[in-house]
């Protein structure tokens, strides 16, 4: 009888280790390390051809700080003055590495990567409290640790110098303070949701697409309280003055009220305009394009931008069907990878790429299972989850889409598809148990 308890308590010990979250963020950095450590010694080597392994805007916004040039010069081939292309949070924080480590240096590439990853390990860490709230301890857990192996986690935290993995940690960062803030009464609480609602909002402007479906559902249990104007006003006052000096500084410099980026119009035009094949036309970007990069530096940015916010519109109103199709297949190409019948390629392609198209295939399927049954078990979680889904791709539908672009989805999806499988395989384990119990019923009535 000892020895059972004592294997009890050994066989509990073991699970509350491995459910320890410290140690699985440890372990998710040092997978990382390691494949940061093989891309570097098997595939980057020490050659760099212009800014591409940093990110092209990103790196190029962020060279012009280290070299004193401000926040200005988005393209790589030529310096075109101040810009808002994109939110200032991660730029800066690329500059800074660049000063102390050298614009575009090796040294440099091998820090960002390094940063990179240790916000991809850390995104264990909401995903686990996700899972723990919107189902179990048991469903956070199994989701952390997929994330530690997660190919798309690795791939974006180590290949891509952008914010693809700061994006993914500050997506997961919102879904679970949500989940935490729901019905809360403390002001201060509501106050530090706005900060980091502002937070998001300056790493990665699309995570504002996510602010009214979230924060309506955490503060719907207090439709009925006295102070919920209080709360709401908190929350959104700390947001506005977040957001306001970045808001400040493009009044100032191009007398416009850009909250947050200022290229909409170009990305509406690249997936939109006479030249798109099926998705959009990437090489009539200006960093692609020596005609788009004179255009764009000869009138500057705002102008620019409208222009090509004109240019689409006026594509859109005049070319319907084309639009409906350029939609329909970025949507495929949003949650599939590819917006062709994989039939037609599955003979032609490796075992890799098939293997991938699988992968690109259950992932969301399985996501998808995973809302459903939270519906059906009526779990109040499930909104938010599936709000991250529906609204987070809105735009990229209408602009165009990338594989990048739907990483930040990916942890809530995560959590979602280890909860589909975990309902299953428990469903599939009490099916077959009924069954042998069945059979032993069956064949104790015959002896």
């Amino acid at each position: 009888m000892a020895w059972r308890t004592s294997k009890i308590r050994a066989r509990e010990k073991l699970i509350k280790v491995f459910s320890s979250v410290a140690l699985i963020v440890a372990v998710a950095f040092v997978v990382r390390a390691a494949f940061l450590y093989s891309y570097f010694q098997f595939v980057v080597g020490r050659t760099f051809q212009g800014n591409e392994p940093f990110g092209y805007e990103t790196g190029a916004i962020a060279a012009a700080i280290a070299q004193g040039r401000g926040f200005s010069s988005p393209l790589k081939t030529v310096q075109t003055g101040p810009t808002a292309w994109l939110t200032p949070i991660y730029p800066y924080l690329l500059a800074a590495i660049f000063k102390f480590f050298g614009v575009y240096s090796y040294t440099s590439h091998i820090v960002i990567c390094f940063i990179n990853n240790a916000f991809s390990a850390f995104t264990c860490w909401p995903l686990y409290s996700i899972g723990e709230r919107a189902f179990s301890k048991r469903v956070g857990a199994a989701a952390a640790w997929s994330w530690v192996v997660f190919p798309m986690s690795l791939f974006y935290s180590t290949v891509w110098v952008w914010d693809t993995a700061l994006s993914a940690l500050i997506v997961a960062l919102i879904v679970a303070a949500t989940l935490k803030m729901r019905g809360s009464k403390q002001l201060s609480s509501w106050a530090a949701y706005g900060a980091l609602w502002a937070a998001g909002a300056m790493i990665n402007a699309s995570v504002v697409s996510l602010l009214l479906p979230l924060a309506i559902w955490a503060v719907l249990p207090l439709r009925r309280e006295p102070f919920l104007a209080m709360r709401v006003a908190a929350a959104s006052i700390v947001f506005i003055i977040g957001i306001t000096p970045w808001t400040v500084r493009n009044y100032v410099v191009f007398n416009k009220i850009i909250p947050f980026r200022s290229n909409f119009g170009l990305e509406l035009w690249l997936g939109n305009n006479p030249l798109v094949p099926d998705l959009w036309s990437p090489t009539l970007h200006p960093n692609n394009s020596a005609t788009e990069a004179a255009k764009y530096a000869r009138i500057t940015e705002i102008p620019y931008m409208q222009m090509k916010e004109d240019e689409a519109a006026l594509f859109i109103r005049t070319h319907p069907i084309d639009v409906a199709r350029f939609i329909r297949n970025r949507f495929a190409d949003n949650w599939l990878g590819m917006w062709t019948s994989p039939f037609d390629l599955w003979s032609r392609v490796s075992l890799q790429a098939r293997l991938g198209t699988i992968g690109n295939w259950a992932f969301p399927l399985l996501s998808l299972v995973g809302v459903l049954i939270a519906y059906r078990q009526r779990n109040a979680a499930a909104w938010p989850l599936v709000s991250v889904m529906l609204f987070f791709p809105l735009v990229f539908y209408v602009t165009h889409t990338s594989s990048r672009y739907s990483h930040p989805m990916h942890p809530i999806m995560l959590v979602l598809g280890v909860y589909a499988v975990g309902y299953l395989a428990a469903g599939l384990l009490r099916f077959f148990l009924s069954l042998r119990q069945a059979r032993m019923s069956a064949n104790s009535f015959e002896s």
